[in-house]
């Protein structure tokens, strides 16, 4: 190994996507290995994988023979890897030329993240450098606790902006001296849990605007397929995280506000899946037993059919949009 980089994709069917996965990841002069968990795909994902890498002895591929899901395949890769940086590149993402070179120069880290991009999957081909714009602002700057959670509520009319979709080169000595893993119970939100518990042990985290990342939206990405099961468990992670440290006032506000957010999600969810299950009837009684249960309701159902009339009048997706701001 000469690089100080491992980076880790999990992956399940992901065949249509993992080349430009695997090719940018090997492109980085920085990435000594590779750790692909083909997470008992049916397709050939780890074919392609190999096809891709053509030849490069840097990419490993851990053969998974049950779905495990995302955070178990991780903590399978951290331990079966050995670099002093790890990085998560999703299957369907790919990373843009430069990036560990250009992280690599923060100050003193523990995390450190950069911007992403996020193009269409109907998009041909990958997004180059020269189609995206400068950004003017190369400084990192530090993100705490309060900050991170805070920046995981959405904003009314802005889609995907959470800080948790960040992808930053994480210290494998800090996840080690700490004992931290992803949380296999989790198959939403592992990243946003792992960051909060880093954080609260006292992570530095460096945050910068410029360009590394590039993410695909996908109607049928893992991703977008969670099941309420799956969001009952992230909310039940983020209960817990009260119980980290002895929280700041803007800590604990912040917790309180995303746990909010996520169990008006999560009611939503149950109600609608109850109205698919058991009828009409059943779903009410849900909702109205307590009867503070009934306002986040009713307030999801009229932002869902808000959200598709918008849709429906502005059909096209933009050709790309970003994390955080670039101006």
């Amino acid at each position: 190994m000469t690089g100080p980089v491992c980076v880790i994709i999990t992956a399940r069917n992901a065949a249509a996507t993992i080349a430009d996965a695997v090719r940018s990841a090997l492109a980085e002069p920085e990435v000594s290995e590779l750790v692909l968990v083909d997470d008992a795909s049916q397709d050939d994902t780890a074919a392609r994988a190999k096809s891709a890498a053509e030849g490069d002895d840097r990419l490993r591929i851990l053969q998974e023979t049950q779905n495990i899901g995302p955070a178990r395949a991780r903590n399978h890769a951290i331990d079966a890897s050995n670099a002093p940086f790890l990085a998560i590149l999703d299957a369907d993402d790919y990373l843009l030329p430069g990036r560990f070179a250009a992280l690599l120069t923060a100050p003193a880290f523990d995390m450190v993240a950069d911007n992403i991009v996020f193009v269409p999957d109907e998009r041909p081909g990958i997004v180059t450098p020269s189609e995206l714009p400068d950004v003017a602002d190369h400084a990192f700057q530090a993100l705490d606790l309060a900050e991170f959670i805070a920046g995981n509520i959405p904003a009314p009319g802005i889609a995907r902006g959470e800080l948790g979709f960040l992808k930053p080169l994480i210290s494998r000595d800090f996840l080690d001296r700490h004992g931290l893993r992803y949380d296999p119970a989790l198959w939403l939100g592992e990243d946003y849990d792992l960051y909060v518990r880093m954080l609260a042990k006292g992570a530095r985290f460096q945050l910068s605007r410029q360009l590394g990342y590039a993410a695909r939206v996908r109607s049928n990405s893992l991703s977008g397929q969670h099941r309420t099961a799956d969001l009952a468990a992230l909310l039940r992670a983020t209960q817990t995280h009260r119980a980290l440290r002895d929280l700041h006032p803007s800590e604990r506000h912040a917790m309180r506000a995303h746990r909010d957010h996520l169990r008006d999600r999560y009611l939503l969810r149950a109600f609608l899946d109850r109205k698919r299950d058991l009828g009409l009837l059943r779903a009410l009684l849900f909702a109205l037993a307590p009867p503070q249960n009934f306002l986040p309701i009713a307030k999801g159902i009229a932002r869902d059919k808000f959200g598709r009339h918008r849709r429906a009048q502005q059909p096209s997706q933009p050709d790309r949009r970003y994390l955080l701001p670039i101006e």
